[in-house]
């Protein structure tokens, strides 16, 4: 529907005054302006916006209002003109006005203002990637910097006295306390972070200032233990008067034991490592303070000198002015529906009564304590070899000790260096830290994964892995890619699931110089070899796998490609990555890393030699009895990843049919097997794009041969709803030669003008044969909080065993049980016959999982279908659909559950582990 004429008349009007050189919009006839505009030039000048800002924003926003339901965006104008200033800014790179200055503007709350703009790019075309990434950055600040500052409030309550004696003077009122130590933190983490998402660094920082300003306070301000320990300091000679007359250099390199008192207690008090808060302190706090020449005044430094200089760092950033919080100011406070993901402190149960569910925790403690776990855990580990794997290491053939330590030294100097100019100059002994616990987790790996295999293969001498250059450099980027993840908990991440950050994965990989192919085969090995990961760093792991297989894998340069050529000139152009006649087949394997890594790389055309006594025996290189020449061996690595892409691919594609087109489900077969035959077929599509831009390819090719209507805008719409997906996959597709659109243009361009021929044939009377469906096994890796359902739909739950970590005295762990949960069973309904009892051990330990009961006699058992947050009513288990060879005891029993409270219990399911659906 065209704009009105008098909106496209004030608009024509307004475009000249801004733009005189513009001559595209034909002069209207009688400009007229209407108050709507009048206000729009109101906010263009309150924020300074330039004139190619204001035409365009103006265009953006008349074409917002052309559209369908944009009766939404006329009832909100001053909001809808505040969001097309900010896109058109950021396209435009002519940002006049800060993100705070923007939102007072509009008077909108920052929730709102990210709620809002998803709603305003409902057709995908108005915000682009550039703007995605900007708002993403200003998310994950705000993230940190709200859980920062409710920990801040509540922290300064505990050590401050709500009404001091009297002698205290009114300027060192608590009002007065809490500015200062909030700028001085504000002003610390924006000079000595370069990353504004690290919430673990910068609540250490937090705590650094917290003992500064502890110091400079009158014990009779404090309450314990604060108070003991800034008096222990003030007898042990450190007074607070000398300290503020001193040389910093001079009372740093003086720093006694007794100095570290507060510092001791504050990290004792929040379960903090006493050691990496001493390092922030001395290589990044103190240098701060000494740049910044703070003034004190009645022991503490003047808010004006501080707020000054904060206040030109605010001004470059052009982003949040985090002053705000100390007013509640209504544009930073968090909306509870818009703005969900973080977590507040939960509220204590009553003494008599029973902790059975995991405590909800703040992000702040939840990192805190994913950090000490892994620091217990790597307590008794080393930063050399042990003496085992120096066993091991003297049983090769070639002794791989010197190679290693050399490369554990190389990586480590790489590592930091790497790691300072991503956080900052004065954080890269920081950085050292954390390769050193990366170093002690993946010696202690690397010992486990050899026991594994010399009870597998009953050899000692793994001379060919351990001299393996890929192996080893995976291995250690793995170990480190657990520190740093267990370390860079976003402050949005409520449910332990990963948030992008400046150092996420696959930032390791660039650092180590390391292929994503290469360090996927590591990754299963590594979970299984460490029993002690949390369920959060599992989760992590699998991610990584999954993104690597999505995408990271698929990029040129990728040994993938060269293993793909490979194997269909082992024996022709008919050979195949993995044959689909395994498709339906359990994933079941035993290959370990060594497996993968030594699998063959190259076709050899000379005699095949058999492995050396040295080299672990393998699936790929079995011993042969005869040394013929034989053909090429296949590729494990190769086999197993494919059989791993088709799962996911399935996954992936079976989650976003039943949200699109549960009313066609004739459709899913032949969707599928377009998808996977462009996956083995035609698998140069794959290179440097992404898994679900070949899936939903395949879907709208599909849907049109049928004449089924499906718009990809619609397509896109449910894609962008899924758990781990990013909007740049469907607006940012490679075309050709680094030339990037939308997926509707790679889809005219490219797919189809490639498969035209092969999706013409579904519309046909001979379609080609259709692929199996993957069997769909529960993921090895996961584990959830939350009681899981047995497939076959029976009304039996399991819950994983947890884990009675305790951090510190005092401390109620999320993961403790009581002495009734650990002994707690409970099955839905009393089946009361030891039979049934033995029902559901055989239903628990079927492996397959397929919709298969003891009492039925089926010859083929169908794939399970166990998708449902779509389709109300349709769950098997319900009494709305049966199998025809269920007995009436079994559906009486299935319908004995109402629908309702089936389907709250897989949403709560879906809650605590959002990939069960999509990733299972």
């Amino acid at each position: 529907m065209p704009p009105k004429v008098p909106r496209r008349a004030g608009a024509a009007a307004r475009s000249q005054r801004a733009s005189p050189d513009s001559g595209s919009a034909p002069p209207p006839a009688a400009p007229r302006l209407e108050v709507g505009e009048a206000e729009f030039v109101a906010l263009c000048d309150a924020l300074k916006v330039s004139g190619g800002v204001r035409e365009k924003a103006w265009k953006t926003y008349e074409s917002l209002s052309a559209a369908d339901g944009a009766l939404a965006y006329n009832k909100k104008k001053k909001e809808t003109w505040g969001v097309c200033i900010f896109i058109v800014a950021i396209d435009l790179d002519e940002m006049t006005f800060t993100f705070t200055e923007l939102l007072k503007s509009i008077n909108i709350s920052i929730c709102t203002f990210f709620q809002f703009l998803k709603e305003v790019d409902v057709n995908m075309d108005t915000v682009s990637t550039k703007v995605d990434s900007t708002v993403s950055r200003l998310k994950k600040k705000y993230d940190v910097l709200l859980a920062l500052y409710h920990k801040f409030e509540r922290t300064c309550g505990l050590i401050y006295l709500e009404q001091p004696s009297s002698e205290i003077s009114a300027e060192l009122s608590s009002v007065l306390v809490l500015k200062n130590y909030w700028i001085t933190f504000l002003l610390a983490k924006g000079k000595v972070l370069q990353v504004e998402d690290d919430l673990v660094i910068s609540f250490q920082l937090l705590l650094c200032v917290l003992d500064y300003f502890i110091k400079l306070s009158p014990p009779a301000m404090l309450k314990e233990p604060y108070k003991s320990a800034v008096t222990a300091v003030t007898v042990n000679g450190s007074a607070r008067t000398p300290r503020r007359g001193q040389n910093r250099s001079t009372r740093t390199s003086k720093q006694t034991d007794t100095d570290t008192k507060v510092i001791e207690v504050l990290c004792k008090e929040h379960d903090c490592n006493l050691d990496e808060v001493k390092n922030v302190y001395f290589t990044s706090f103190i240098p701060f303070l000494n740049s910044i020449g703070i003034v004190t005044s009645n022991g503490l430094p003047e808010v004006e000198v501080l707020s000054k200089q904060y206040d030109e760092l605010y001004l470059n950033n052009k982003d949040i002015d985090a002053r705000l919080f100390l007013d509640h100011d209504e544009t930073l406070q968090p909306d509870v529906i818009a703005c969900s993901q973080l977590e507040r402190t939960p509220i204590k149960n009553n003494s008599d009564e029973e902790l059975n569910l995991t405590l909800p925790q703040t992000p702040v403690r939840a990192a805190m304590n994913n950090i000490q776990q892994l620091i217990m855990i790597l307590n008794s580990a080393t930063d050399k070899p042990s003496e085992t794997l120096i066993v091991y290491f003297n049983n090769c053939t070639v002794n791989p000790t010197d190679s290693i330590l050399r490369r554990v030294e190389s990586l480590g100097h790489i590592f930091k260096k790497k790691f300072a100019e991503a956080v900052g100059q004065g954080c890269a002994e920081i950085g050292s830290q954390r390769y050193k616990l990366g170093v002690r987790l993946y010696y202690r790996v690397m010992e486990s994964m050899l026991k594994s295999e010399e009870e597998r293969l009953s050899v000692q001498n793994f001379s060919k892995l351990l001299n393996d250059n890929i192996f080893h450099t995976s291995l250690l980027a793995c170990a480190v890619e657990v520190v740093m993840a267990t370390y860079g908990r976003n402050a949005s991440q409520s449910d332990g699931t990963s948030a992008e950050t400046d150092l996420s994965f696959p930032w390791i990989l660039s650092v180590f110089d390391l292929k994503a192919f290469d360090f996927y085969k590591v990754i299963e090995s590594f979970i299984k070899a460490e029993p002690s990961l949390t369920r959060e760093m599992i989760k992590h792991l699998e991610r990584c796998e999954h993104r690597i297989m999505e995408s990271l894998a698929w990029q040129s340069g990728s040994p993938l490609f060269d293993l793909i050529k490979q194997s269909k000139e082992r024996e022709g152009q008919s050979d195949q990555p993995e044959p689909t006649s395994t498709l339906n087949l359990p994933l079941q394997h035993n290959h370990t890393a060594a497996d993968l890594y030594l699998s063959p790389v190259r076709s050899p055309k000379k005699k095949a030699c058999g492995p050396s006594p040295s080299a672990t025996s393998t699936p790929d290189a079995q011993p042969s009895v005869n040394p013929q020449p034989q053909k090429p061996q296949k590729s494990t690595s190769l086999s197993l990843f494919y059989k791993k892409v088709y799962l996911l691919a399935y996954l992936r594609l079976r989650t976003l049919f039943f949200r699109l087109l549960s009313e066609h489900p004739d459709l899913e077969p032949l969707i599928w097997t377009l998808f996977q035959h462009t996956l083995q077929n035609e698998y140069e599509l794959m290179r440097d794009r992404h898994l679900d831009q070949i899936m939903m390819c395949a879907m709208y090719g599909i849907c049109k041969v049928k004449n089924v209507d499906l718009r990809f805008k619609i397509i896109v719409s449910a894609y962008k709803e899924l758990p781990n997906t990013n909007q740049e996959t469907f607006k940012r597709v490679l075309i050709r030669d680094e030339q990037y659109d939308s997926i509707i243009v790679f889809y005219n361009l490219v797919f189809m003008q490639k498969l035209k021929t092969n999706i013409l044939q579904y519309a046909s009377n001979r379609p080609p044969t259709l692929s199996p469906i993957p069997h769909m096994p529960r993921s090895p890796y996961q584990f959830s909080n939350s009681p899981r359902r047995v497939p076959a739909g029976n009304n039996v739950y399991i819950s994983p065993l947890k884990s009675p970590y305790k951090f510190s005295d005092g401390f109620q762990s999320p993961t403790k049980m009581t002495p009734r949960s650990r002994i707690l069973v409970s099955i839905g309904e009393s089946f009361g016959t030891s039979e049934k009892f033995q029902k559901i051990n055989q239903m628990v330990g079927n492996s397959d999982g397929q919709l298969k009961r003891s009492a039925e006699v089926s010859a083929a058992p169908k794939p399970l279908k166990r998708l449902r947050f779509d389709i109300e009513g349709q769950d098997e288990a319900d009494g709305s659909k049966h199998l025809p060879q269920e007995s009436k005891f079994q559906q009486k029993l299935a319908e004995s559950t109402s629908t309702r409270t089936r389907m709250q219990k897989q949403k709560l399911n879906d809650g605590n582990d959002t990939s069960a659906s999509e990733e299972k």
